[in-house]
C-alpha cells in the first residue's frame, strides 16, 4: 500500500508542477494578448488647432484704416476752420481799431 500512496503522492507532485506550468502560460497568453490589443489601437489624433476667422481680422483693419482716415480728415478741416476763424478775428480787429482811431480823430 506504500507503494499505492507514493504513487498517488508524486501524481499530486505532478499535478500541482503542471499547475503551476499552466497558470504561467495562461498569464503568457494573457500577456501577449494585452500587448497585442494596445498596439491594434489606432492612437487618438490630436486636436486641430481652432482655425480663426481672418477675414474678420482684414475687415476690421480696413475699417480701421478708413476710420482713421476720416478723423484725419475731420482733424483737417478743423485746423481749416479755426485758422480761417483766427484770420476772420484778426481783420475785424484790424477794421475797429481803425475806425477807432479815426473816431478820436473827428472828436
Amino acid at each position: 500500500m506504500s507503494d499505492a500512496l507514493d504513487k498517488a503522492e508524486l501524481a499530486a507532485r505532478e499535478a500541482e508542477a503542471n499547475t503551476a506550468a499552466v497558470q504561467i502560460a495562461l498569464a503568457a497568453v494573457e500577456l501577449a494578448k494585452t500587448a497585442q490589443a494596445q498596439t491594434q489601437q489606432t492612437p487618438a489624433p490630436l486636436p486641430v488647432a481652432a482655425r480663426r476667422p481672418v477675414g474678420l481680422y482684414v475687415a476690421a483693419g480696413i475699417g480701421g484704416a478708413i476710420a482713421l482716415t476720416f478723423l484725419a480728415m475731420a482733424a483737417a478741416l478743423l485746423a481749416v476752420a479755426v485758422a480761417v476763424g483766427g484770420v476772420c478775428a484778426t481783420v475785424c480787429l484790424l477794421v475797429l481799431r481803425s475806425m477807432w482811431a479815426e473816431f478820436q480823430k473827428g472828436r
